[in-house]
């Protein structure tokens, strides 16, 4: 490259522009470590100084709607990015300001200081985000590059990651979906020697990082990216590369940072020697004199963007100490988007839950897995955003045949066959849903789950109240747990209460295929990520759907047979034989009141409160382990808030508390059957 010819060609005031970049990076990172060191911020912080060559001239490139995803250490790709779109000074000083301000966990911060130093995001100008977890990202880019292909944008994702992450799941996963489906993705490999401590050469089997793209058919490069206009120009190419529609491409820059992983860090596995010479190479330092060098700009010019940058960083300080802190009161606000139901959908509920138990006009006979079906073909129908994906959904019709058709419906590009690849299908759906689709993936066994776990409840369930509520994340995630095929421990447990753990999920059980359709419809339909768990032996089940367009709205138990004497909570499977053990009861003269959950969180404690307040007695069934069930939530709950009402304790009848046997005599003595319930109602009546 002609350094000369090139810095011409592009100008005086854009090479300016350049190092105003990087000077405004470098004296941020340097101003965070002074109020770290101060107690000013709290927290982890992963400071980028040294690198900024690599942002700045990386999205120098991009164009307006063009996005990016970040790391831990991602204030200078934040601060790149903002400051391209920021057409005024006014609006570039706001940008710092929130910068700042989210770093010091102030309101005024970009995520209302939710997100602090490792996860901050600017979703209004493409920034989808920082994730604290390293590789975390690169499923999201990877998604969001899914998603431009579909919508036909023309836009491209640059992924930011340091080469730690090229040592995950989530690089090799990403990586061979973005080449199967030549995605608009630039993959950037900040290698700066050192993942936390440890050294490039005691991690790597091969030091050249680059040249794993081509295990996935992907261009690759190795740049300086302590160079401006090198990265700007390896970028520059592979961004022209990915918007043609040719795919991916994976760009090493190798790159250093001043400073030591975190504040904590003392640098013990660096030498003097290591650093002074890449300090040698400082960006800040190199590129102006270049400049002057080069007669492109003089020495007053380029102190003068040094001095500008210098007292932007002091009004960006004074606004952010300046800024209030977040009030207490707002703790619980932006964990969920709201809800888009009306009073009319929850009363048309409950009209409907009589017609089809008794198979009224305006219903028609469906069984579990026809009424799955049903609902996605009417949502692929109905919005244009709505996908699927997962292994084996398109001509084999899924594991469970609850896709059987829908390939040959819609085609390939909405029925979308994945490799085995959990991890990255779960964070390629978060990344499409925060780019504007709806995509909806079915993992095969709830036991797989947990491979996905790190997309699904750290970036898709946090990324709306971390990023303090500018985005939404409507991922379905449909699944099936449950034992009763002998099909032994790795394919027959039920880990719903992993899911009704974490903040910002909502987890949904249907035992019905009236319920099954019109839950999975509103789990479609609504902003939230939305963990769908049917159980294997439900497929088969039949019912009565309705003819017309309906959805059942969340967080409203059904109750299922009412009764005086006892109560007996429960969801999935569990439902019916709670209620043929409360058929038998009753005609010892028991009144058993079985309430169906159906959705797990959000909770109806309204429904379970009415009839503990009616009956003082409670079971709770599930076929899950005992210890941390979600039955045992619920217990605590009930006891928490309507001991008054109660006369016995609550009892909970669950799975025993082993691994699911394979052998059939074994799995039917762990799985709770009907003489179990009927035994543990009459322990409290």
């Amino acid at each position: 490259m002609d350094k000369e010819q090139t810095l011409k060609e592009m100008g005086k005031e854009q090479a300016l522009e350049l190092l105003k970049q990087m000077w405004a990076i470098r004296m941020f990172e340097n101003q965070v470590s002074d109020l770290l060191g101060q107690d000013l911020i709290k927290g982890a912080s992963h400071l980028y100084a040294g690198q900024e060559a690599v942002a700045v001239g990386a999205i120098s490139v991009l164009d307006e709607h063009d996005l990016i995803t970040s790391t831990h250490r991602g204030h200078g790709h934040c601060y790149a990015r903002g400051a391209v779109l920021a057409e005024t000074e006014e609006a570039h000083q706001e940008h710092y300001n929130k910068m700042l301000a989210e770093l010091c966990g102030r309101s005024t911060g970009y995520s209302r200081g939710r997100g602090g130093s490792m996860h901050i995001a600017d979703v209004e100008h493409g920034n989808l985000g920082a994730t604290g977890i390293v590789g975390g990202n690169i499923p999201v880019a990877t998604g969001a590059g899914l998603a431009q292909k579909m919508k036909g944008s023309g836009n491209v994702v640059l992924c930011f990651f340091g080469d730690g992450a090229a040592n995950t799941g989530n690089f090799h996963e990403s990586l061979n979906m973005a080449s199967l489906w030549q995605l608009p993705v630039v993959y950037i490999i900040e290698n700066n020697l050192y993942a936390m401590s440890v050294p490039l050469q005691a991690a790597c089997a091969t030091l050249d990082l680059a040249q794993r793209g081509c295990a996935y058919d992907i261009p690759n490069e190795v740049v300086d990216g302590m160079d401006v206009l090198a990265v700007r120009e390896a970028v520059g190419r592979a961004v022209e590369y990915a918007r043609s529609g040719k795919g991916p491409v994976l760009i090493e820059a190798q790159a250093y940072r001043w400073y030591g992983h975190s504040r904590s860090d003392p640098r013990a596995y660096r030498t003097r020697e290591e650093e002074a010479e890449w300090k040698a190479r400082d960006p800040v330092q190199t590129f102006p004199a270049l400049l002057v060098d080069l007669g492109i700009a003089t020495q007053e010019e380029v102190d003068a963007v040094e001095e500008e940058m210098e007292k932007a960083i002091e009004v960006a300080t004074d606004f952010s100490l300046n800024s209030p802190m977040p009030p207490p009161e707002e703790l619980h606000d932006y964990v969920y988007a709201p809800f888009k139901w009306t009073q009319a959908d929850f009363d048309r509920d409950k009209e409907l839950r009589a017609l089809v138990r008794d198979g009224a006009d305006g219903t028609h006979p469906s069984d579990y897995r026809r009424a799955l079906e049903e609902a996605m073909a009417e949502e692929l129908e109905r919005d244009e955003r709505v996908f699927l994906m997962g292994e084996d959904i398109g001509l084999y019709g899924g594991a469970y045949g609850a896709t059987r058709g829908l390939y040959e419906r819609f085609g390939g590009e909405r029925v979308l066959d994945t490799p085995i690849s959990e991890a990255g299908i779960a964070g390629v759906a978060v990344g499409a849903a925060m780019s504007g689709l709806r995509p909806m993936v079915e993992i095969m066994y709830v036991d797989f789950t947990p491979l996905a776990m790190d997309q699904l409840a750290n970036q898709g369930a946090k990324n709306r109240f971390m990023f303090g509520g500018k985005t939404t994340v409507p991922v379905v995630v449909r699944t099936e747990g449950g034992a009763g095929r002998s099909i032994a421990a790795h394919h027959s447990q039920s880990l719903e209460s992993l899911w009704t753990h974490f903040p910002g999920i909502y987890v949904v059980m249907p035992s019905t295929p009236y319920d099954a359709k019109g839950l999975l419809k509103a789990a479609i339909r609504d902003d939230n990520p939305v963990m769908f768990i049917e159980h294997k032996m439900l497929y088969g089940q039949k019912g009565f759907v309705p003819d017309e367009d309906y959805i059942i709205p969340f967080g409203v138990a059904d109750v299922k047979r009412e009764g005086s004497d006892v109560t007996v909570i429960t969801y999935s499977r569990m439902v019916h034989r709670s209620l043929e053990a409360a058929e038998k009861l009753a005609g010892e003269g028991v009144s058993v009141e079985v309430i169906d959950l159906r959705t797990l969180k959000p909770l109806d404690m309204e429904t379970i409160a009415a009839s503990v307040k009616k009956t003082g007695r409670v079971i709770g069934v599930t076929e899950s382990y005992p210890t941390n069930s979600f039955i045992s939530e619920i217990a605590a709950r009930i006891q928490e808030e309507l001991f008054d009402w109660l006369d016995a304790p609550v009892l909970r009848v669950s799975a025993a508390d082993v691994p699911v046997p394979m052998s059939e005599t074994l799995e039917d003595a762990n799985i709770p059957n009907v003489d179990v319930i009927i035994k543990a109602i009459r322990k409290i009546l």
